[in-house]
């Protein structure tokens, strides 16, 4: 048949714009599709991920929708972070003032849930080393895993001591080989992470030589932010997944502990000292995490390690996004 040139009339036009928008909608459709699996770490820093990894909430979920659920352990925050900038996890848990840092590096995350708020790092040391304050580390190596909460809470104790990174030594080592260092003596002290913390100071008699709790950022969990636009619904259910998990654990307290031992490999009182320092009572994200996340912020700026431009509770509000739990219609 030959083309033809003439205009379209107004009922072809509207019919062929409709059948476009439709034909869109349809295409669209078809690549948001639901993912064949979903990516998700467990971490012996979160609790409840042990929880809902052994308890099979996820695969429970959604077996009827034929999704497969991949577990990925991650080792920090760090690692946590690098899986999910990669797009070999969908859904990742690490520290708040990590997620911040992720965040304005320019990973693509978003922070949607809380696990826990911890007392999870405190700067240690060997109960023989001299040291008994942050004063104490001018001029000393300290073991830390960059890009955690330790790494942190350590750069905003040297400040708050009028010292900064270049008046210490950083070796940097994830959180096991930190541990391993300092008991060997191969650096004074070490940013410490529970349980491994734990562990360093009831059985290597290491000394937390300073803590601060409120220095520490809620443990919090993240999704890729591709992944959350696509798939909005799935990110609910994993929530909600997530909380029935939680709240497992904060009933079940004894049963959570032998959990953690199986997990981790780690004695009875080790897993006892991680839980007394463990705060389970959350799960929707908010207001008080954005305060505590921008105080880091705002600390390590000060500090120099992040750059004087940036705007931080505005990186924050793009960071934290609550709609997705408690999980709606």
């Amino acid at each position: 048949m030959p083309l033809t040139t003439r205009p379209l009339s107004r009922r072809s036009f509207a019919a062929l714009a409709t059948g476009a928008l439709v034909a869109g909608f349809a295409g669209g459709q078809a690549r948001a599709a639901a993912p064949a699996e979903i990516r998700v770490d467990w971490a012996t820093y979160n609790p409840v991920s042990i929880v809902l990894k052994d308890k099979k909430f996820l695969e429970q979920e959604f077996a009827g929708d034929g999704i497969a659920i991949r577990w990925v352990q991650s080792a920090g925050s760090n690692k946590a972070l690098e899986f999910l900038n990669a797009g070999s996890l969908d859904v990742g848990s690490t520290a708040g003032a990590a997620a911040l840092v992720g965040r304005i590096n320019g990973n693509p995350i978003k922070s949607v849930y809380v696990y826990s708020r911890p007392e999870w790092t405190a700067l240690v040391t060997r109960k023989d080393s001299g040291i008994t304050s942050v004063a104490d580390l001018k001029g000393k190596s300290v073991a830390v895993t960059r890009g955690t909460d330790p790494h942190i809470f350590l750069i905003r104790a040297l400040a708050a001591n009028g010292l900064t990174d270049k008046d210490v030594r950083f070796v940097l080592l994830q959180h096991a080989d930190g541990r391993l260092a300092l008991t060997r003596g191969d650096v004074d002290a070490w940013a410490g992470l529970d349980p491994i913390m734990a562990a360093a100071e009831l059985e290597d008699g290491a000394v937390l030589f300073f803590r601060d709790p409120a220095a520490n950022s809620w443990g919090v969990l993240n999704v890729r932010e591709a992944f959350a636009q696509e798939n909005p619904q799935l990110v609910r259910r994993v929530l909600a997944a997530y909380e029935k998990a939680r709240r497992w654990a904060v009933e079940n307290p004894a049963e959570l502990a032998v959990l953690l031992e199986g997990a981790t490999k780690l004695p009875a009182p080790v897993i006892a000292r991680q839980l007394q320092r463990t705060d389970l009572g959350y799960g929707p994200i908010g207001d008080a995490q954005k305060q505590t996340i921008v105080a880091s912020g705002k600390a390590l700026q000060q500090a120099g390690v992040v750059a004087a431009d940036v705007d931080v509770p505005a990186t924050v509000d793009l960071l934290i996004d609550s709609r997705y739990f408690p999980p709606g219609p």
